[in-house]
């Protein structure tokens, strides 16, 4: 599996600083501008695996800066240009450090808070009554602080990201704003693919010139699920789980495999042969989010490939 990137160490023209994610690298540059990478690392309940998935890193850079474009007239984002299939370059944003969860179904893991009888996720209260995979009244939001690489993303209410000066409620109102316009327009254009966008993560920043913008990833399936929306309406009522486009796969098979990222368990063997199956399955997930056909790159040296685009751009 060495047609994979899941290390970075570029020196590009002017940079001044790295930062090293989950799963994609970010390289800030002296002109106020970033260049992330995405790479084919594979995070689940915030571990890193060790092995990469070929594709992935494509895969979530075109989904997202395709979904960016699509969504450019409602709200604003960092983005500037995509150089290379797994990098995109913009403008250097002060993050917010909230995520941006919003919720349509009660699945994930607020199916998993819901069936230990919780009835309120982040200060949002959930219906009585509900069963797993049903439709929220309203979509509901509920952030989540953002963990440093190897820590767990924390559920907060909105009341506390305000109070404790996370983030001022005159920019929270926005991030409100913006989260609801997304998930809507992401909920329309799943559903021209046959889909239901379930729930989704959004980040945002601030600009040098103090503008909020999105960044990061948008509508992928490493930030969002997806039910097939045909045969929905029988699942729920057979009471059977939903067909459904996310990561949850891989989640779902780490723990069949005894891993939830606690203490003291180990990350399962991933081989070769369920590999090509993540990467397949990733590759399915873009064509049905998108409605296009994926093209793979070239991956006989990813390195090379990004320096040299990222350079010639950067010229």
């Amino acid at each position: 599996m060495n047609n994979t990137i899941t290390k970075t160490n570029f020196n590009f023209p002017a940079q001044k600083s790295v930062y090293k994610g989950k799963v994609r690298d970010v390289y800030a540059l002296e002109d106020e501008r970033l260049v992330m990478i995405a790479s084919d690392r594979l995070s689940a309940f915030d571990v890193v695996m060790p092995k990469g998935i070929p594709y992935k890193g494509q895969i979530l850079n075109q989904i997202a800066t395709k979904m960016m474009k699509d969504t450019e007239d409602i709200v604003p984002n960092w983005l500037e240009a995509t150089p290379d299939p797994n990098v995109a370059v913009g403008q250097t944003c002060e993050p917010f450090m909230v995520e941006m969860v919003i919720r349509g179904y009660l699945s994930g893991h607020a199916a998993r808070e819901y069936h230990d009888g919780k009835r309120s996720l982040c200060g949002v209260e959930m219906p009585d009554g509900m069963q797993e995979n049903d439709k929220f009244p309203t979509p509901i939001i509920t952030p989540a602080t953002k963990a440093e690489k190897g820590d767990h993303d924390e559920d907060i209410s909105r009341d506390d990201i305000i109070k404790r000066g996370i983030v001022s409620e005159e920019d929270y109102k926005v991030l409100e704003d913006y989260t609801r316009k997304l998930f809507k327009r992401g909920t329309d254009i799943a559903a021209e693919r046959g889909l239901i966008l379930v729930d989704t993560k959004y980040e945002f920043g601030k600009t040098r010139e103090g503008k909020i913008v999105l960044i990061d990833e948008i509508h992928t399936p490493d930030s969002s699920r997806y039910f097939y929306s045909e045969g929905y309406e029988q699942r729920q009522q057979e009471k059977e789980p939903q067909k459904q486009l996310s990561k949850e796969f891989v989640r779902q098979w780490l723990i069949q495999n005894n891993f939830q990222g606690l203490e003291g368990q180990k990350v399962p063997e991933m081989t070769d042969e369920y590999i090509t199956s993540v990467s397949e399955r990733y590759i399915e997930l873009y064509e049905k989010i998108t409605g296009e056909e994926f093209v793979k790159a070239d991956v006989s040296n990813i390195q090379e490939r990004i320096e040299k685009n990222v350079l010639n751009y950067l010229r």
